[in-house]
């Protein structure tokens, strides 16, 4: 008797579960069937019927598939039809009964309500077998995608729309940037500072921007190569730079060159480009004039960096209100002097009006006053 009990342990446990008797799951079939039953799948729990007349069957199932079976009989003989099927990890099968041809005993199946042409079935199968069952999984995926005839194309895209709809200005994007050119040392612009110098001249800019209370955010930065001209010395210096050790003194050089083709010395300047963005974005405004008005109702100043800025707001007689109070251009610049925050002037007729270049001899290219 002990020994019988041994064994008995020592058996791996037999489990009832689902196999996959015809088409396949949607869901399985690209990987995202979480909530769908799969092959392999144990069974946990078995309601057959509707009504008064249902039988529910929990494991250790008797007599396992064939007990089932038996149980699905039943049911479509008395012309009850209607399954569901509870699977190890909560997920869960409604389906309908369906005689199958098979072996020489009439068997049922399993067809889903949710996909019809995913036919399943009972089957008794060891734990390790489920595992390798679950495991097959992951290949037929593969299978279904080595098999997928994908082309490689254009698709039209709505440009206009989005550019329209999406953005807070339309067909205006929201990065801005300055471009810092290499100091000159010399009234020819034959010679410049060093890329770390122009790097540092654009850190200052934006530093400096952020303490008069712009209120702009730095984003990247990044070296822009701007071809021009050279000869004389200049071309002699740089275009005949060709051991490794003149290759690693470009990395913080400004100026280098080469020959084209016709023996035309090529220079290359390499100056920084700065991206920066607005940390409230941008507002649009319309500022409508109407008969009788004398007034805009604001004042317009320019800061050190170039910046164009609402300097002052008038405030409006009881019975008569300027246009900056009628466009909210007054509450705005209100907010932004309880911010501490200058009110910048971005756009005149969707045209920038940002400082956008700092030149050789450190001038500033921005809109005048």
């Amino acid at each position: 008797m002990e020994q019988e009990e041994g064994r008995r342990k020592k058996e791996p446990a037999v489990v009832v579960v689902l196999e996959c008797v015809a088409g396949s799951s949607k869901a399985e079939e690209w990987g995202g069937g979480g909530d769908v039953v799969q092959e392999g799948d144990v069974v946990e729990a078995v309601r057959v019927g509707l009504g008064s007349g249902a039988e529910s069957l929990d494991p250790p199932f008797k007599g396992g598939r064939a007990g089932l079976h038996k149980a699905l009989h039943k049911a479509f003989k008395r012309g009850d039809t209607s399954v569901e099927v509870r699977v190890r990890g909560g997920r869960g099968l409604q389906a309908c009964i369906l005689p199958h041809p098979g072996g020489g005993r009439k068997q049922y199946v399993l067809r889903s309500l949710h996909d019809p042409n995913y036919v399943l079935g009972f089957g008794d199968r060891l734990e390790s077998e489920c595992l390798v069952l679950q495991g097959t999984r992951g290949t037929r995926v593969a299978s279904a995608l080595s098999k997928a005839q994908l082309q490689d194309g254009y698709v039209a895209y709505p440009w206009e729309k989005k550019m329209r709809d999406s953005l807070r200005i339309p067909n205006s994007s929201c990065h801005l940037s300055m471009l810092v050119l290499p100091k000159a040392l010399d009234m020819n612009a034959c010679r410049y500072e060093s890329f770390e110098d122009t790097l540092a001249r654009a850190s200052a800019w934006l530093y400096s921007s952020q303490d008069s209370g712009i209120p702009v955010e730095f984003i990247n930065v990044q070296s822009e190569a701007l071809l021009t001209k050279i000869s004389g010395e200049t071309a002699s210096a740089t275009v005949n730079s060709g051991s490794l050790s003149d290759m690693s003194n470009l990395v913080n050089a400004t100026l280098y060159g080469f020959e084209d083709y016709h023996g035309v010395d090529i220079g290359v300047v390499k100056a920084a480009r700065l991206w920066y963005s607005s940390t409230a974005g941008e507002i649009p405004l319309e500022i409508l004039l109407q008969e009788g008005d004398t007034r805009l109702g604001f004042a317009v100043s320019r800061t050190e960096e170039g910046f164009i800025y609402i300097s002052s707001v008038v405030d409006d007689d009881e019975d008569n209100e300027a246009p900056s109070t009628r466009s909210g251009l007054r509450d705005l610049f209100r907010r932004a002097k309880e911010a501490s925050k200058l009110l910048i002037i971005s756009r005149v007729s969707n045209e920038k009006v940002l400082p956008w270049m700092i030149s050789s001899s450190g001038s500033m290219s921005s809109m005048y006053i």
